[in-house]
Formats: structure tokens, sequence, C-alpha cells
């Protein structure tokens, strides 16, 4: 059994054989309890395999005693790697594999790779090639021993497919995809690094028509940076449909999210807020001096916490962007724990109960960084009467405030849906939306 609290990025872990107490009156022990990191335990075959990032921010496997949880007794088994995360494992110990294995999945800024480990020592044997430069999305393994797991793969040119994995020969084979088909013309995807207002070195993919000459073109930079959450590559018709018209679509692995570790995370959460508009911004000045953009082609684009991060963006650098699309987000910091899910977050963005943490806070507050007479871009904000996870109120009141007062020629517009939540929704809305978003940022750019 696990719990946390809100978002925070620990938990605590007991752990009770069911085999020798009632399941109604389980006698729980402690695995971890009051400590400062992410622990997840899985039995397999009498022995217990721990994932943590306790003492090791990219992640490791530990072989735990069953019968002394203390941490001097876990062993690794996949010791920390400083270059890669640890993001899973599955078992391969089939009858007909001598010796078993594990396929273990991390990622290499933000890149997905597999490999497979003896699972006896841990000792690493090979890779096993993926079908390109992607995200693998949850191992599955047979629960009663095997020798096969399936995994989804997904990149910026490819939907999301289930593959499987034969430990026997070593094959990956897709499994079930999805229905339908998808023709594009042929894209480039490329990762490049750039250095942000303190020396981190932060990186972006590029997705563009394979034949694109040289820029500027209209582009649209899009980023998140929070709650530990990884941009890796994945399938966006969004993102096709706009480089498929002569667009370039890019997206930061800015700090804040997990792209290499709970490090990484944390450098961007509470009083490190800061550093992830910073590397934001960096983003934006790297595709204008590298002529990707210029500014008046260049858009941005969030959703949620993301739509914090263009909130931000917008209020703190008005002359850097010309259009932003800010969708169901955060931007009364100073009130946002009073509606919705806001007051769960708190570990994550701080509290205006503490006098520091008010601080940082209005550091930053998107609404309270409006400022009279400013020429800022083009913004669509985009609201859910249905959203219970940020209010609508955080949209509607900075619209308020740009339109009265911005100077700039672009309009501030607000899209209000209603009978949605905050994610979910019907392919027709969802196709509704990102057209309107499309042809919002396409009219802005003049792609």
């Amino acid at each position: 059994m696990t719990a946390s609290q809100g978002t925070d990025p620990r938990n605590d872990v007991w752990i009770a054989d069911l085999a020798a107490s009632p399941a109604d009156a389980p006698d729980l022990r402690v695995l971890q309890e009051g400590v400062d990191a992410a622990t997840a335990p899985v039995f397999r075959n009498g022995r217990l395999y721990v994932w943590t990032n306790r003492d090791a921010p990219r992640g490791r496997l530990c072989v735990v005693p069953t019968d002394d949880f203390s941490y001097s007794s876990w062993q690794d088994l996949i010791p920390e790697d400083p270059e890669i995360v640890l993001s899973g494992f599955a078992f391969l110990d089939g009858v007909e594999l001598d010796p078993p294995t594990l396929l273990v999945a991390h990622t290499r800024h933000a890149v997905s790779e597999l490999a497979l480990h003896d699972l006896g020592s841990g000792e690493r044997r090979g890779p096993v090639a993926l079908p390109g430069m992607g995200s693998v999305v949850e191992l599955r393994d047979r629960r009663d021993g095997g020798c096969e797991v399936w995994f989804t793969y997904t990149d910026f040119t490819s939907p999301a497919t289930v593959y499987r994995f034969d430990g026997r020969d070593g094959g990956v084979t897709a499994w079930a995809r999805p229905p339908g088909a998808v023709t594009m013309p042929a894209l480039a995807t490329r990762q490049v690094e750039y250095v942000s207002k303190d020396g981190t070195t932060v990186r972006m993919f590029l997705l563009s028509r394979a034949d694109l000459p040289a820029g500027p073109h209209p582009t649209v930079l899009y980023g998140y940076g929070g709650f530990n959450v990884s941009q890796t590559p994945y399938f966006s018709a969004t993102a096709v449909a706009w480089v498929e018209t002569g667009g370039v679509w890019a997206v930061a692995n800015l700090r804040g999210g997990g792209e290499e570790g709970e490090q990484w995370h944390r450098a961007g959460m509470l009083a490190n807020k800061q550093n992830v508009f910073d590397d934001f911004h960096a983003a934006a000045d790297w595709l204008v001096d590298n002529a990707v953009t210029s500014p008046e082609l260049l858009s941005i684009m969030g959703g949620s916490n993301g739509g914090l991060l263009v909130g931000a963006a917008l209020t703190q650098r008005p002359e850097a962007y010309a259009a932003v699309v800010c969708s169901a987000p955060l931007l009364d910091m100073v009130r946002y724990e009073r509606f919705g899910l806001g007051p769960t977050w708190a570990g994550e963005y701080g509290t205006v109960e503490d006098p520091e943490q008010l601080g940082w806070l209005l550091g930053y507050s998107p609404y309270h960084h409006v400022r009279e007479g400013a020429p800022y871009p083009a913004v669509l904000f985009t609201v859910f009467d249905g959203d219970t996870r940020v209010d609508p109120l955080h949209a509607r009141k900075s619209a308020a405030a740009l339109q009265h007062t911005s100077t700039g020629s672009g309009a501030i517009l607000l899209r209000r849906e209603r009978d949605v939540g905050h994610s979910a929704r019907s392919v027709s809305r969802t196709i509704a939306l990102y057209a309107d978003e499309l042809a919002f940022l396409a009219a802005a750019t003049h792609l």
C-alpha cells in the first residue's frame, strides 16, 4: 500500500503478507515512511524488487529481503546511471529462458531506450532496438512468468502502437496498431541543445518537413515544465498539421519536468520556478538566433501548468512572441489554492500561508504582472466549464486584464466550452478545439 500527499514527489509504502495475516486486517510493515523519495515495490518469484529514487535522483532498482525491510538491507540490482533515467522494467523469466532476464526501459535526454539485464546479477546484456527516436510507455509482462513483454511506442511521426518483445529470439514486432491510416509527407525530427540563463544545458525537439528550406518560419514553441512530467516524443496530430503546412514545431525539455531525473524536477519547483521560465525564454532565443524563426513568426502554446508557463512568458517578455495559446491555465498564483485541486499543488508551487513562499508566487504570478500600456501579443485563452482541476476564473480575469491594458494590435480572446472538463473529451470536440487554436496561431504568424 502506498500513500502520498497531493502531488508531492515522495510517498510512504507499507507491505503485508496476506498469507500470514487476514486481508481485512493486514499486518502492514513499513518499507518506507517519512522519506523524501518515491519508491515502488514489485514481488516476483519470492523476491521483492523496488524501484526508487531514494539517494538516486535518476532511479535505481533494488532487491530487498522479505524478512528485513530496513534501508540498510536494500541491495542495488541496477544502480543509478548518471547519464540516463530508469523508467521501467519487466520480467522475462519463462521456463524457456536460461538465464532469466529483465527488460529495462530508460530515457536518455527524454528519448527512450530498452536494454536487457541479467535478472540475478543485474548485469547489462545488451540493447534492444526500437523503431526510432521516441517514447516507450508501460512495459507489461506475464504475471505468472513468461518470455514476452508488451509496450506502447510512439514518436513525433508515429501514432501510438503496441509492440511485443520476444525474449527467446530478441525480436520486436508490432502487436496492435491504431485504426485507420495516417498519410504524411516526409518529416524530420532533431534534438538540439541550448544554454539557459544560469548556464544550464537544456534540450529541445524540432519537427519540420524534411524538405523545408532555410528559415525563418512560423514556429510553435510548446512546453510544460512541472510535476516531474517529461516531454518525450509523442505523436500529435496538431503538430503534424502545423509542420505539414510549412511551420516548425518545437518542444522544450524544461526544468520542472522529469527528463533528467528528480533533481531536474526540483530545479524547477517551489523557489526555483523561475528557472522554468528562463529555460523557455532561452529556447525562444535559440530559435531566433539560429534563424529557425523570428519574433514576428514565433508563437507559444501550453496548457494547465503549461498554461502557467506561457502566461509567465507572455507577461515577462511580451515582445518576444507574436501569439500565445494559453489553455486551462493557472495564472493567479496568489489565489490558486482556493479553487479546484489547487490545495494539492502546494508541494509543487508553494503556499501563500508561508510569507517566504508567497514572495515566490508573487514574483512570477502572471495575473499580477500584467502591465498597463504594454504591447502584448495576440492571446487565445481556452477554458472549459466542467474543469474541476483548474478553475476557468484564472483565464477569464487574465483575459479581462489584458484586454484593458494591452496596447498591442493582436486580439485578446477567450474561447469558452461547455460540458467539457480539464482534459478528456470526444474526438469531435478535440478536433474543433485544435482547429481553432491552429487557425489563431496561423493568422497571427502568417502561416
